[in-house]
């Protein structure tokens, strides 16, 4: 078993930084600024030969009411409560603070193991920093510099007997914990309808979208049952992309929260540009996209582009509707929902729409119920016997146009890839066939297939008319006689 390590600090002292050292990826957003973290993020972290969880938060604010800073600084608290090891940091260049003093205080009472880091210990402008931390009574401090790699070997040797202690310590556990039998029947090893069902390894990846303030981190609260994500009236609070593991409903998922999205040319921030990339980086990993909307304000200009988006992707996509408790009149508000639906997404057509209150949690299982369908379309698999006695009854109903006069033959479909479904069509003369014939064989397999939402690829490849046997037998029987002319003279 693995251990876990919180990196907790001021604002700017170099922590989220730091993190993407020891996971090895530029996972968490940095910037010049203070304050960039406000959520907690997890990742797998690896120095030398140990391998454990790490955890980025927030800077620590003196603020403890229900302020943004107040609520960032419950959440880094709430880390500190679930780590085994909190590594302080502080800025050796700054020197130690009066709020350093302050929260080394709290981490003596409230942590079982502190270490202490002196970030940006690099060159020897930091040297009476690194000296001054000695007095903030928690023993020895490393020198550290996060941005260049420097001190990690120390950080390693203050590490390493922490670790052994609780690898001792989880393994006497382990030996005195009953040992549980699990039996399983055949059906648990039967995949439904050849679909690869998510695994533990594997996990069913979801990330949810929209614009800033939709209920996206409340969303996600919800259903892991826990105030995990920082959340509150003020829009754009989240910034990183977080990822979180979950069992949803008997599902292993991997659940991502990701930065309100604004119109493009609202965003002038650097750390907003950085946020929304973070954030697009999200769909492309994702394997379904949960489009969140406002119900107060569904369907603007800004939520049609996201959706585009992840259809654009080739991602799963489904429509949640939140704040549905406050509405009134539900019934015509569903209806307008649909209508607009239907006439402002139609490469959406038939997506699962969903009503949702992330606040109540209602509506949590049918969202539940539509992500798997979502899933299921997007993995689905259709053999080419059925694609092409398909074919056959489409140009039936409506042949191909004839762009002058030259008919286009559509004679072979298969389907070559899945996640999203791919069709390719042989036949004669592709770049005359009319996108309005590809859009209807597309709106066919849709319906006829029960592949509602989904992204369908359909490529028309180039096939030729002529008979690669044409005229061979003529050739052959020509050189054969002019060899056994040669042979009678």
């Amino acid at each position: 078993m693995s251990f876990t390590l919180a990196i907790v600090g001021r604002p700017n002292v170099g922590k989220s930084t730091l993190f993407n050292r020891l996971v090895g990826k530029k996972l968490a957003l940095v910037d010049d600024q203070p304050g960039v973290t406000r959520d907690l993020r997890e990742g797998a972290g690896k120095l030398v030969d140990l391998r454990f969880t790490v955890i980025d938060t927030a800077g620590l604010e003196e603020a403890t009411d229900e302020s943004l800073q107040g609520r960032m600084r419950k959440l880094t608290e709430r880390a500190v409560d679930m780590a085994d090891i909190c590594l302080f940091m502080v800025d050796a260049r700054t020197g130690i603070t009066p709020t350093d003093e302050v929260f080394a205080e709290i981490l003596r009472k409230r942590a079982d193991h502190v270490l202490l880091a002196a970030n940006k210990a690099e060159g020897r402008a930091a040297e009476g920093g690194v000296l001054e931390a000695w007095n903030l009574g928690l023993g020895e401090p490393i020198p550290l510099s996060a941005e260049h790699g420097e001190g990690l070997n120390e950080l390693y040797s203050a590490l390493l007997p922490l670790a052994e202690a609780y690898e001792e310590s989880a393994a006497e556990a382990e030996e005195e914990s009953p040992e549980v039998s699990v039996e399983l029947d055949d059906d648990d090893f039967e995949d439904e309808d050849n679909i690869p069902m998510p695994t533990a390894k594997k996990p069913l990846q979801v990330a949810v979208v929209g614009r800033p303030n939709a209920g996206k981190s409340t969303l996600i609260n919800q259903l892991l049952g826990e105030d995990r994500l920082l959340t509150g009236p003020e829009a754009g609070i989240t910034r990183d992309a977080i990822s979180l593991n979950l069992d949803w409903k008997g599902v292993p998922t991997r659940i991502f929260d990701t930065a309100g999205m604004r119109k493009r040319a609202k965003v002038q921030e650097k750390l907003e540009k950085l946020s929304v990339s973070d954030g697009l980086r999200a769909v492309k990993f994702a394997e379904v996209v949960v489009v969140l909307l406002d119900a107060a304000i569904p369907f603007e200009q800004q939520d049609l582009r996201i959706a585009d988006l992840a259809e654009r992707e080739g991602r799963a996509v489904v429509v949640a509707v939140n704040k549905w408790d406050l509405e009134d009149e539900k019934n015509e508000k569903l209806k307008a929902l649909k209508e607009a639906f239907e006439r402002l997404l139609p490469q959406l057509r038939g997506a699962p729409l969903v009503t949702v209150s992330a606040r109540t949690g209602r509506g949590m299982d049918r969202l539940h119920e539509a992500v798997m369908r979502a899933y299921r379309t997007w993995n689905a698999r259709i053999s080419t016997a059925r694609l092409n006695r398909w074919l056959e009854g489409m140009i039936s109903s409506h042949p191909p146009p004839a762009p002058q006069g030259k008919r286009i033959k559509l004679r072979y479909m298969t389907q070559v890839k899945t996640r999203p479904p791919h069709f390719v069509v042989m036949c004669s003369h592709p770049d005359k066939l009319p996108d309005s014939y590809s859009r209807y064989l597309i709106n066919g397999l849709r319906a006829d297939f029960d592949m509602p939402g989904t992204p369908i690829r359909l490529t028309m490849r180039g096939q030729s008319d002529k008979n690669p046997y044409k005229g061979r037998r003529k050739t052959n029987a020509g050189a054969l006689t002019k060899h056994l002319g040669k042979k009678k003279s």
